[in-house]
């Protein structure tokens, strides 16, 4: 409702014409009216002329259109082209915000769709893979007809254990992404300290990948945070595996500075191949792979979705840097205090 000309000042004690707007939607037709509410000659916002037009899309009625006058002139049906012509074009205007809300609704199914496909056809790859080696040699180990020697019995045996850990690791995340997107993972939170918390973390990288070279500085101490040390070390230990996956070979830079005064920084960085700037952006969607990289590493595209909704559920945040030929670096702010030193 919009007031133009002397009735500006009287604004908020007028009629808009709510009955005359139904009675058009009701009749699919113009409706012209006149209705008197007192002395019109001493207040001439008691005199009031309504023009109700239909706005029609496509054939179908969508809304209308009321025009008043407070005190005349009346509305003439035979003179009313000019309020036709704004309602032709408000429902064009209507007609056009529709088509572009249907055109983006189709985008985003369309979206939806391809990520479902991507991700149907990504987890079950990665199922395919461990499932294929567990079937294959326990069939082979399970063959009566040959006999097999007890270092090729523990080999396959190695390879069966490794891969059943693999394809739980796998159910986890997906369960793992399933919960966070929810907000249904629950987190036990307890005072962490972050340099005795990366500690841990480097000795238990290093125990599990042998060849991982990685520095570890710590410039500040003492720091403290609320967090849940389990999802705290799966942060990590996801980053530190991606390290090793897609920058093989190149030495890991853990760092632990102290941003400001109740906000601790961690960065971890490597000097592998880097990642094309047009990716960074998308590298924290659920299932998203930067394509054409090295397509023997398995992984579904969960652990930094995974990564940066845990840190977020502490208060956090986290974002990558990356240079072609250079390296990645990802950065973790997380709110902080300062604990008692040790």
């Amino acid at each position: 409702a919009r007031v133009v000309g002397r009735g500006k000042a009287s604004e908020a004690d007028l009629e808009w014409g709510e009955a005359v707007a139904r009675e058009v939607i009701d009749s699919a037709g113009n409706v012209i009216r006149e209705e008197i509410d007192g002395d019109f000659t001493k207040n001439r916002m008691k005199l009031r002329y309504y023009l109700g037009l239909p706005l029609t899309v496509g054939g179908h009625q969508v809304g209308a259109l009321v025009f008043i006058r407070y005190g005349g002139p009346p509305f003439d049906p035979s003179n009313i082209r000019i309020p036709e012509f704004v309602a032709a074009h408000i429902a064009l205007l209507f007609e056009h915000r529709q088509l572009i809300e249907r055109l983006s609704s189709l985008e985003a199914e369309r979206r939806l769709e391809n990520l479902q496909d991507d991700f149907v056809a990504t987890v079950s790859h990665e199922l395919r893979t461990p499932l294929g080696f567990i079937k294959g040699y326990a069939t082979t180990l399970l063959r009566e007809d040959t006999t097999w020697d007890e270092s090729t019995r523990k080999e396959f045996l190695t390879i069966i254990d490794e891969e059943a850990d693999r394809l739980q690791e796998l159910i986890d995340n997906l369960l793992d992404s399933s919960r966070l997107q929810s907000g249904t993972l629950k987190m036990e939170f307890q005072p962490i300290r972050l340099d005795t918390m990366l500690k841990d973390v480097v000795l238990r990288a290093k125990s599990f990948y042998e060849n991982l070279a990685i520095e570890l500085d710590l410039q500040a101490t003492g720091l403290q945070i609320q967090g849940d040390p389990t999802r705290m070390a799966q942060v990590f230990d996801n980053l530190l595996s991606n390290a090793v996956k897609y920058a093989p070979g190149s030495k890991v830079f853990l760092k632990l500075t102290q941003e400001d005064e109740h906000r601790a920084h961690i960065s971890v960085k490597d000097n592998g191949p880097g990642i094309p700037s047009n990716h960074l952006k998308h590298l924290f969607t659920r299932f998203y792979r930067v394509p054409n990289r090295n397509s023997s590493v398995r992984g579904t595209g969960l652990g930094l979705f995974i990564c940066r909704r845990i840190i977020n559920a502490h208060g956090g945040e986290i974002n990558v840097e990356s240079t072609l030929g250079e390296g990645t670096t990802f950065h973790i702010y997380l709110p902080c205090e300062k604990g008692l030193s040790i």
